[in-house]
């Protein structure tokens, strides 16, 4: 008798239990629940991406499906009224029943994605899970600049830039085709040089530049998708002559005296003289006065007629 009384409490505990259960299973299947098997899918440009979106409960049959795209605090319609909408409109398909597949993706298609359900005769109506998909670009071939001649001792600075890759390239100089450090103090091998490599912004720095620095230089770009590299520039390092420099100035110099020294010399002979002065120097003498030069008809030149005045 006691041990019937006790089977019958311990079913009288586990019955509100079971009833909860029971309860709870009711509300799962009859509410729309979604999950994704990659909610951060990344792809490369020009590939495929599947944008996954999985019904999991429903009671619905024929659930309303719609894809909308976030971007810039914009967002349109990717899959709506049962066909694919905007820039999309021929490079998607849906997967399934509501997952995405967007072809030949580009950078601009890097976006949030979000799936929305709406199940009519489900408890709980509608459910929507947000994808965010990122496409990498590989780089492009960087821009380089290299100074053709530096003097040794001055500072040179080398450029890399590449505007086209995602994410954002890391850069890397080589040397003759031999890669160098980003610091050049922390390598023994390097002792004669002082350069500096900054990976983001693709400088490369001498703060003052030796004879082996001089070689063939080029950079390279890379991020996940890939990297490029730009063609190869010479850099001389070339000795700075300052006796050179002094005889220089001192030929300038002389060159300069010498012409001075002829100008004066010219103007004090008279070959800097203006052109009235030498027209004045050149006339025919002025008439005596009291001499008239007058023409005759029978003679055709000029006859002398004298005259004076006492």
């Amino acid at each position: 008798m006691a041990l019937r009384q006790r089977r019958r409490l311990q079913l009288f505990a586990w019955l509100p239990d079971f009833c909860l259960m029971l309860l709870f299973r009711g509300c799962l299947i009859g509410a729309v629940n979604l999950k994704s098997s990659n909610q951060n899918p990344v792809v490369q440009e020009f590939e495929s991406a599947v944008l996954s979106c999985v019904i999991t409960d429903s009671q619905t049959n024929n659930p309303r499906i719609e894809w909308k795209k976030i971007k810039d605090a914009q967002t349109s319609y990717v899959f709506f009224d049962n066909k694919i909408q905007g820039d999309l409109a021929h490079r998607a398909e849906l997967l399934g029943k509501t997952s995405l597949k967007i072809w030949n993706v580009t950078r601009r298609d890097s976006a949030l994605y979000r799936c929305e359900v709406v199940a009519r005769n489900d408890r709980k109506e509608m459910d929507e899970i947000v994808i965010q998909l990122t496409v990498q670009v590989k780089p492009v071939s960087p821009v380089c600049t290299v100074p053709k001649a530096v003097p040794v001792g001055k500072m040179a600075t080398l450029y890399c830039q590449e505007k086209e890759g995602y994410p954002q390239p890391h850069y890397s100089w080589y040397r003759n085709d031999e890669p160098l450090p980003k610091d050049s103090r922390a390598y023994p091998r390097f002792k004669n040089s002082s350069f500096l490599i900054n990976s983001e912004t693709g400088t490369l720095v001498f703060s003052a530049v030796h004879k082996d620095d001089s070689g063939r230089y080029y950079c390279t770009a890379s991020n996940d998708a890939g990297s490029a590299r730009c063609a190869e520039q010479h850099m001389e390092v070339y000795d700075l002559n300052i006796g050179g420099i002094v005889g220089g100035i001192l030929v300038v110099l002389a060159v300069l005296v010498l012409i001075t020294v002829g100008i004066c010399c010219a103007y004090r002979r008279g070959y800097f003289l203006s052109s009235k002065q030498n027209e004045e120097s050149y006339k025919s003498p002025g008439r005596p006065d009291g001499v008239n030069y007058i023409r005759t008809e029978e003679e055709g030149d000029f006859r002398h007629k004298s005259s004076f005045v006492i």
